[in-house]
């Protein structure tokens, strides 16, 4: 086994033409690692050692890649954080993390432009499978987001299963247009596609309108996708739209999707950060016989992992090697490999098993709010509502969303609801972050012994006023 950025090199040396980036700014695999040799050097020069850690707080760029490589090369493993998260939230967890340099977009748009350099001797090139290169950081909904460290292996193992079931070859160019930080465009897009030789793009910002001239000016045969711009795109585009695109698979699956625009196979799957980024996947050769909740068919366990129901149905999955899983949680006092005695993790999911042994997930068992993609830090919203004198309780919680995954609502306790107060505590915010309405109720349940919201009661409360934000 070798690290992810020595196959990196060996790819762009198999086909020097091999290129990544944005679809506005696409260049090759080779002059990418060369300007983040300069920049890792830059990291040396600086005083940085391996092993030393680095965050980057931005959105999907050429240069988020040159920046990213960087860190690898120069053995610094690197936290890929979600820009679009509160200053407030970002500091806390950048002091939990502890890092030596955090980039953000100016330092990333300067490292775009680092002059190509040579990259042998770098200490990057000789990381072994199980060294630690990444974290990547979870929603964050029952507390503050927590860094799951990653290795070389697991990259790489994940990047083999994913690129067989796409059945991905040089010929493929990748399309995984999501924000970088996620898990599927960094690990089931980019890394995947690198590694089986195939051009792969990004874009700065997703959108609609833009989508299907991207995938038709690219010649695009893969999508990298999830649930919020699937749905999005089969209401704002058409089929006329995406006629003489050349896509052939993408993941997720989805049927009406599949159907709209002609693709004939596509792959979904369940997993995790923690679960080695995804740890079931199903090929689906044809749309026609697909259920409707196809996105659910997590399908087979990938080789090196084994996966059982516990006696409350929640879904358990243990590797058979080392790295094929995240390492650890990060901590003050180094990783906490979440694992019991027996070396099974809890994913915190409740799924079922079908007669043939494959998984469909069900829900999430923890409380979690997600919308269009984005997961809600409740912890967050909490501290913004509180100060707010008027209020004697509240409970942030959820309901569905007309159109994908959840919408925020506010529970509130008072004798009126000050509109006026909350829009001011959340302006800053992201948009998703934001309550959509509040609900003014007599009561926020709670449990007799602890106090906690029982947020699950929420929708059964008497609402005795509704406010649209």
């Amino acid at each position: 086994m070798t690290s992810i950025v020595k196959r990196f090199v060996e790819e762009s040396e198999k086909r020097p033409s091999l290129g990544l980036g944005t679809a506005s700014d696409f260049i090759t695999v080779s002059e990418v690692l060369g300007r983040a040799a300069t920049v890792a050097r830059e990291l040396q020069s600086q005083g940085i050692q391996p092993g030393q850690k680095i965050a980057m707080i931005d959105s999907s760029s050429t240069g988020y890649v040159v920046s990213w490589l960087a860190c690898l090369l120069a053995g610094t493993p690197v936290a890929l954080i979600n820009p679009t998260y509160p200053e407030e939230l970002l500091q806390e967890m950048l002091a939990k993390f502890e890092p030596a340099v955090v980039w953000r977009s100016e330092e990333i748009a300067r490292n775009r432009q680092a002059v190509v350099s040579e990259i042998a001797g770098l200490p990057g090139l000789d990381s072994q499978s199980l060294d630690v290169i990444s974290y990547m950081h979870t929603s964050g909904t029952t507390g503050l987001p927590k860094f799951c460290a990653q290795t070389n292996n697991y990259f790489i193992k994940m990047a083999r299963d994913m690129g067989a079931a796409l059945e991905l070859s040089p010929a493929d160019r990748v399309l995984a247009p999501l924000p970088l930080f996620h898990i599927n465009p960094m690990g089931y897009g980019l890394i995947t596609a690198i590694l089986a030789g195939c051009d792969v793009f990004s874009v700065e910002k997703f959108s609609a309108s833009g989508f299907w001239p991207v995938v038709k000016e690219n010649n695009i045969s893969v999508l990298i996708l999830h649930a919020p711009p699937v749905e999005i795109l089969k209401r704002a585009t058409t089929t006329e739209d995406a006629a003489g695109h050349s896509i052939r698979t993408m993941f997720y699956a989805n049927r009406d999707f599949m159907e709209t625009f002609k693709i004939p196979v596509a792959v979904s799957g369940y997993g995790s950060t923690e679960a080695g980024g995804i740890s079931h996947m199903k090929k689906w050769t044809s749309p026609i016989g697909m259920p409707d909740n196809v996105s659910r068919y997590g399908g087979e366990s990938r080789p090196e992992i084994e996966w059982k129901l516990n006696d409350a149905g929640y879904v358990m999955v243990r590797e058979t090697q080392d790295g094929i899983l995240f390492t650890g949680y990060a901590t003050a006092d180094g990783l906490n490999p979440a694992r019991d005695a027996d070396g099974w993790f809890d994913t915190g999911d409740i799924g079922s098993m079908e007669s043939n042994g494959d998984m469909i997930f069900i829900e999430r068992g923890a409380e979690s709010i997600r919308v269009k993609g984005e997961y809600v830090p409740i912890p967050t919203l909490d501290d913004r509502i509180n100060p707010i004198s008027s209020i004697v309780d509240f409970a942030i919680w959820k309901r569905p969303s007309a159109v994908v995954d959840d919408e925020v609502v506010l529970y509130i306790v008072a004798e009126q609801i000050p509109v006026a107060e909350i829009a001011q505590a959340v302006a800053d915010l992201p948009k998703y972050m934001q309550p959509v309405a509040v609900a003014r109720v007599g009561t926020i349940p709670r449990d007799a012994a602890a106090g906690k919201v029982q947020r699950r009661l929420l929708p059964d409360q008497e609402v005795i006023e509704w406010h649209t934000m």
